[in-house]
């Protein structure tokens, strides 16, 4: 599927400088498209963009939902330049850090900013793709604005813990639409159900949900006329409390109240000895079989219009999965349960003959997995911080052992940035190794570049970069630390360090090995 070697720069957009405490899809972001251009980049590669909250601590893994984009990331200057604000709404925002995200301020002023645009939007006339918008995306939005609007009302409590006419009215938004499952009027124990979801707040997640999408679309467009391929990332799981399980809860394992009878996870491994316990809900796979893996195609047409390549996180659980029943408290004493990945894949071929699709394959990986990537011939991943361990003749990570279908990177989002690894994380021998490989022994700030040059010139297709390697950076710059539930997401670019010195730099490296 990779037809040409090209490269690119793994950068969340939360990670983008901006006067609003958080990287949005504003002028920034467009700066970075032309950053990339410069530097001869082919692919900029982001987190999930979905909607994050501040019980699963705003993790781009964790979300309210698997097809609503994160309203955080809407841009207030754009807000501005579409006529939803005035200039005076954006004076003076809160002193944010420059360097770091903090969520619970950025909330606060963004949601205040956010509702000043919706008032303004609901005081004048619809835009004329604005209906269609609603219409194309009704079989998620519908559910996800009633989620949203019903968490509100019950003031943030999950949904298992709603009266239990709430709790199960998201099977009727699935099943008939919004309008129709209101007019049904479902029991409850409250006594006024018709003031249950103000259709206020209902309208407002429509709006934000139309803004995000037309700001991130206008973007998608304006890198590709810049030559620059948009890779994005689709979790394997969804949040337990989100509008995917309220509304599919017969699609996910859970007992007879609604709750998870088992939580996803992996055994222990490189970054936990105790396992990571993540506390998703598992898939009921019979079910999904049942329905033709209908949810599942949906969500993976949905990333396939957003994204020119999407990647599959922790593949390894649509072959088999780790179940931890629902009471553990750690990821110890789980299982191993089959996935039916042959019929998943035939319907997903037949509805989509060839998706733009790669996997996160790393980890515990089985001869399964192996075999499966290896027959549908998924682009699969090699992360130089993995490469100077054990044997250098079959470690899969050592540049001379990745495959040429294949994505080359320093490290990951779950990896220390590359400085921070060699400084902290390498042991001496694995040291010794990468000084052998590199020919020569270089100082901690040489590193990142030296592995770029090393990632550069490897035989897979597609060499990514995280940015915080290009630009140097040291352990406060890392974006998460598996199995650590404080601190992740935060790392921000601070504005003027993407330097026409800097693209020139690597632009000359990236030309050098033939990926420009």
């Amino acid at each position: 599927m990779l037809r040409r070697r090209s490269s690119g720069i793994l950068l969340h957009v939360t990670s983008l400088p901006s006067p609003y405490g958080i990287g949005d899809l504003g002028p920034a972001a467009y700066t970075f498209a032309d950053f990339l251009q410069a530097a001869g980049q082919n692919y900029w590669q982001m987190l999930p963009l979905n909607h994050t909250t501040a019980m699963t601590r705003y993790s781009p893994y964790n979300c309210f939902s698997a097809f609503a984009g994160n309203p955080l990331l809407i841009s207030p200057d754009l807000l501005y330049q579409a006529g939803y604000l005035m200039k005076a709404e954006l004076k003076d925002p809160p002193r944010f850090p420059a360097d770091r995200v903090d969520y619970a301020c950025v909330a606060r002023y963004k949601g205040t900013i956010l509702e000043s645009a919706f008032r303004r939007f609901g005081a004048n006339r619809k835009p004329a793709d604005y209906e269609l918008f609603l219409r194309e995306h009704s079989s998620w939005l519908e559910p996800y604005a009633a989620f949203v609007a019903l968490k509100r009302h019950f003031k943030g409590r999950r949904w298992c813990d709603w009266p239990a006419g709430w709790r199960d009215f998201g099977v009727r938004v699935s099943d008939s639409g919004l309008e129709k499952a209101l007019a049904a009027n479902p029991q409850s124990d409250l006594s006024d159900e018709s003031a249950i979801i103000n259709p206020q707040w209902i309208e407002q997640e429509r709006f934000f949900q139309y803004v995000f999408y037309r700001q991130y679309m206008d973007l998608k467009r304006y890198c590709g006329t810049q030559g620059v391929l948009i890779a994005g990332d689709v979790p394997i799981y969804v949040a337990y409390d989100s509008a995917d399980v309220w509304s599919h809860p017969d699609l996910f394992k859970l007992t007879a109240a609604r709750k998870p009878r088992f939580q996803a996870g992996v055994p222990p491994d490189y970054f936990s000895k105790t396992g990571q316990l993540w506390r998703n809900p598992v898939y009921d796979w019979q079910r999904m079989e049942q329905t033709h893996f209908r949810w599942w195609m949906q969500r993976i047409k949905h990333n396939l219009l957003l994204f020119d390549l999407v990647r599959i996180d922790h593949f390894r659980g649509l072959i088999a999965y780790w179940e931890v029943p629902g009471a553990h408290e750690t990821a110890m004493r789980g299982k191993w349960v089959q996935v039916p990945h042959g019929k998943f894949f035939a319907e997903l071929f037949r509805q989509v003959p060839f998706p733009a699709l790669f996997v996160e394959d790393l980890g515990y990986i089985t001869a399964d997995v192996r075999e499966a990537v290896a027959k549908y011939n998924f682009p699969r991943m090699s992360v130089l911080q993995f490469a100077f361990g054990g044997d250098p003749a079959h470690n899969p990570h050592m540049p001379h052992n990745v495959a040429e279908n294949s994505i080359i990177y320093t490290g990951t989002h779950d990896n220390n940035t590359a400085r921070a690894w060699f400084e902290k994380d390498l042991t001496r021998p694995g040291r010794e190794r990468l000084f052998e490989y590199f020919g020569c022994k270089v100082s901690a700030e040489e590193v990142p570049w030296e592995l770029i040059r090393v990632a550069m010139g490897s035989v897979a297709k597609l060499a990514i970069i995280p940015m915080q390697d290009v630009l140097g950076l040291g352990a406060q710059a890392r974006m998460n630390t598996p199995a650590k539930s404080n601190g992740n997401w935060q790392w921000r670019m601070r504005p003027g360090e993407t330097t026409a010195r800097l693209a020139e730099r690597l632009r000359t490296l990236t030309a050098a090995y033939g990926r420009a």
